[in-house]
Formats: structure tokens, sequence, C-alpha cells
């Protein structure tokens, strides 16, 4: 399908990779890994035409049809959403409106080679189902079919992104590259496209953080690492252990072979100084000289270490919510809301974007006021918050890193707050960093570090995993996992919610449901995981048309 051949790519005196030869094949499906900054996006881009490699080359067959995920929907504001996913096939998109616009003409002069032309090329790329995958794809990443005539406009930004993502899947390439294609997804959507990726006939090539999207997905993975690019087979939990066992292979062959030049180094000092030895030494000698090790480079993955701890216990009761409701404008996202929240929870907080998940956090901690409703936290309830845009936290964007962190906890010593820098991966020459400069991965661990010296005793996390590698996702993982005090939680990350959760909140159109035990057991409860896809989207659907005709009875 494509193929890359003795690729590389070097940035200054940086180098992300070299003599990376690969063959992609139509029917599977890789997914590159890596830590942030190893190169994996830039791998991405150079297979697709975006950016030039330092060395090597990339071979794509001339008829061969690549879809690329877009980020740019500016240019696009003022077109129907439909449209927009229809637009991602160039030249059937093209033929289709020049055909409209002909046809609009027919009164005057008709031009009708031009019109069978046009004709042939919507025939030729099966153009009348052209509109029925766009609907299709703009409802599998859960944009609403209300909306589908309406702008681009009308949506947030994460929804545009989604529109962009259904442009590149309803073009039908032969070739798919997604980059971070999970990202703005809720749980229901990123199952829809893992079902559309197991029924993709070509060739897949996603860069991912999702566990689970990964162990879903991939029939290989692409590890950019040491400096190099190696394929593995299998998922992400195969690739692990191949990778794992790789290593290992590799270090037990240094020790044998060092083993082997110390035991040659023994026999020379022995012999060197008997005449009678001394051609043996030698030729020792030369041996020893010709066995060369080649040191293993190091990896470029890097794992932050969070811990993360309470400062004292709440009472038994952390937080209840009674009655609580808010809109905005027209659109419920609460109605008569009641919660409580028991120390010791781990309270997984799951449903559709936009459904108001992030909206119950921020009540809960006096950021957004409620419509109605009580809010009572329990005795000694301190908690600690991180938002989904966790970089209106990191405030005052003149401040170091250092500085920052240390006025969370102006009683400790400079030392201290060094090594709590350093424990989420900031070194010595970053302490002066300003905040303000932070990417939004580095943001997020330095707001994990102020959870750190703060010692909350109840973590309200929006969304924790936004923006961090999988070793940083992990690394988070085994931290919360150790902490002692109560967790409440906004994800889309199955692993980290099947991980962790001791109780899962699902919002629905219709209202919640609330079930104490971990997510494996809510989804063998309930039995619906959204494995099957195409079930869960009529039942959204009905509970959206449902809820909809409840909203004009009570206007009626």
């Amino acid at each position: 399908m494509l193929s890359i051949n003795e690729l590389g790519k070097v940035y200054g005196a940086q180098t992300l990779f070299t003599d990376a030869t690969l063959t992609f094949a139509a029917g599977a499906r890789y997914g590159i890994v890596g830590a942030n900054g190893s190169g994996k996006s830039t791998l991405l881009r150079v297979i697709a035409g975006q950016e030039e490699a330092s060395a090597g080359t990339v071979s794509i067959p001339r008829k061969v049809r690549v879809g690329v995920l877009e980020q740019d929907h500016f240019r696009y504001e003022d077109t129907p959403i439909l449209h927009v996913a229809m637009a991602g096939h160039g030249p059937l998109w093209e033929a289709m409106v020049a055909k409209d616009a002909l046809l609009e003409q027919a009164d005057g002069h008709f031009d009708a080679d031009e019109y069978s032309r046009l004709e042939d090329i919507i025939l030729q790329h099966d153009g009348y189902s052209l509109e029925a995958r766009a609907a299709e794809c703009l409802a599998g990443v859960n944009v609403p079919d209300e909306v589908h005539s309406r702008p681009l406009s009308v949506l947030s930004g994460g929804f545009k992104l989604r529109v962009l993502l259904a442009q590149t899947l309803a073009a039908d390439p032969d070739v798919l590259l997604l980059d971070e294609p999970t990202n703005h997804l809720d749980i229901l959507s990123i199952r829809w496209l893992e079902k559309f990726l197991d029924g993709f006939k070509g060739c897949a090539i996603v860069v991912s953080h999702d566990h689970r999207f990964l162990n879903n997905v991939c029939t290989h993975i692409v590890d950019v690492d040491y400096e190099r690019v190696t394929l593995y087979r299998g998922n992400y939990n195969d690739f692990e252990d191949q990778k794992q066992d790789d290593r290992d292979r590799m270090e037990a062959e240094i020790g044998k072979r060092e083993k082997e030049i110390a035991k040659h180094k023994q026999m020379i000092d022995r012999f060197r100084a008997k005449p009678t030895k001394a051609r043996q030494a030698q030729s020792r000698v030369k041996r020893v000289e010709k066995m060369v090790i080649e040191e293993l480079p190091n990896s470029s993955r890097r794992y932050p270490s969070f811990k993360l701890s309470s400062k004292r216990s709440s009472g038994r009761q952390v937080v209840e919510l009674k009655g609580v409701s808010k809109s905005y404008g027209d659109n419920q996202v609460l109605n008569d809301v009641s919660l409580r929240v028991m120390r010791g929870e781990r309270l997984a907080v799951i449903g559709p974007n936009g459904i108001g998940k992030s909206t119950l956090l921020k009540i809960m901690l006096d950021r957004v006021e409620a419509d109605a409703g009580e809010l009572e936290w329990g005795y000694e309830a301190h908690p600690g918050y991180f938002a989904q845009d966790h970089r209106e936290l990191v405030t005052g964007k003149t401040d170091t890193l250092q500085s920052w962190l240390w006025n969370h906890c102006p009683g400790e010593q400079i030392g201290f707050v060094r090594s709590q820098l350093a424990r989420v991966l900031f070194q010595k020459d970053e302490v002066d960093k300003r905040v303000g400069n932070l990417s939004g991965g580095e943001a997020a661990r330095l707001v994990f570090a102020r959870l750190a010296v703060t010692q909350p005793n109840c973590l309200v996390l929006d969304e924790p995993t936004n923006h961090l590698d999988l070793e940083a996702i992990e690394a988070l993982a085994k931290g919360l996992e150790a902490y002692d005090g109560t967790i409440i939680f906004v994800s889309h990350d199955r692993w980290l919610v099947s991980r962790l959760a001791n109780r899962i909140l699902e919002i629905t159109p219709e209202g919640m449901n609330d079930f104490v035990g971990t997510y494996d057991e809510y989804v063998e409860r309930c039995g619906d995981d959204h494995l099957d896809v195409e079930a869960v989207i009529r039942k959204a659907r009905r509970e959206k048309s449902q809820a909809k005709r409840e909203r004009a009875e009570r206007r009626s």
C-alpha cells in the first residue's frame, strides 16, 4: 500500500529517528506510539507529505488516495456541516458542486459534454452515496442531525474537530492518517470509531495515547524510540510484552559479552608475565580488541512520579448535592441531580459530551452557580481540582515553574520545591521556565505537582489524561491507585476508568445511572459498554427524540 525507506528526521542537533524502513499493508491498522517529542506526529506528517524528511523516501502508488485528519476548521466556518463532511474527497466534491452549478444554469446554455464528464467522475467515485456516508459519519461522532444543515460556526471547537474527522472518514480513502483522532470524542464516539476502523479495508495509521483504543483497533504497533522506528505485530499490550522481551534479550547478550571479555582479560593478566604463555596472551588481546559492545541507546520514554496523598482524612460523607439543576439558555444540562459521595469512593462520571459532566464538577467547586438545589461539603473535606482546560489553573503567566509551585507551599524549602518539580519531569534547567510558555502536557504535570504539595483529601479531576502521553497516563494511574483520599473524576479514557473507579455515574438524556462497582461490573450489569455501537446509536437517538418530545410537551 505504501512504504518508507531509510527515512530519517533531524531538527538541528536533535535526531528523532534514522534509517526507518517499513511497509504498510492494506487491511492492517498501525498505531504509532512513543513519548511526547519522540517524533510520532512528525513521522505521520512526513508520510502525509506535510513535512520534509531529512533523509530517505516515502513511496505511495499514484492511484492510492490518502485521507489525512486536518485541524484547520477555520476555512469551513460558513459552510454547512454536512457539506464540510462531504468535502474530504476533493475531486468528487468539486465535480458534485460543478454539476449542481451546471444544472442551475440549464435554462441558458447547457454544456452536455461537461455534464457527462462530471457525471463520470461522480459515478466513478460512488458519489451518490457520499451524502449518506457523510451523514452516517457525523452521527457516529455524535454531531446531532438537527445541525447538519447549519454552518460549522455554530459548533464548539471540539465538535468542529469531530466534523473534520467525519470528513476524513466519509471520503473513503485507501489510506487513513489520523493524529489523535479520539481527542474531543466521548466514549460512545470512540467505540463507533473503533468499529469503523475495524471494518476499514484500507490501511489505517494512527497516533494515539488511548490504551484501550490501541488495543481494540491495532494489528501492528510502530514504536518511535531510541531514535529508531520499530514494527511490532499485535496490539498495544502485545507490543509492551514484546518490547520488554527484546530489551531483556539485548541486555542479557551485552551482559554475556561483558563476562566473556572479563574472562579473557583475566587470562591475559595471568599469562602476560609468563614467557611461555606470551603468544597465547597476545592472541587473546587481539580477540578482545575485536569484541565491540554497542551501548543500548537511551529510551525517549520518561515516566513522571505522581505522589498524591491527603494531609488529613475527611469525615465519612465527603460531598452531597440535592436537587441540583442547571441550564444554559434553553439547554438544560442537569435536572434535579441528587448525589452523595462517601470517603474512599472513586466515582467516575461518564456520558456523552455536552451532557453536563464538567458542569456537575464545577458546581461542586462553586465555579459555576446552579439554577436550583443545594451543595454541602462534609466535615474536613478539602477538594483539589484539575480542570479540563487545566491551563486556566496555571495563572500568573510571568511566574516561573519554581515560583508558581512555591506559592502553593510557602513554608517549604527550595529543595523541596525542586524535588517536586523533578518528580514530574521538570529538570534543573527548566525550573525557571515561564508557566505561560508551557505546553498542554507540561501544564498538566505542573497542576498535579500542585495537588501533590497541597494534599487535598478529595481529588476532583476533569479529563485528567488530556495532553498526557502514554507513560504519564500509566504513572498517573499508579499515583491515583495509591492515593488515600476520595476521587471524583470525569474521563473518556476507558482504560483509566476500568483501572480506577469503584463507582460509576453515567449521565444520559433520560437521567442518571448510579452504580456501585467497577466499570467492567457496570458493563456486565447493564450490557452496554457501547460495544454494540449501532444499537447504542439507535438508543441515543431514541433518547434524544424522547427528550425533545418531552420538552415540547412541557412548553405547550
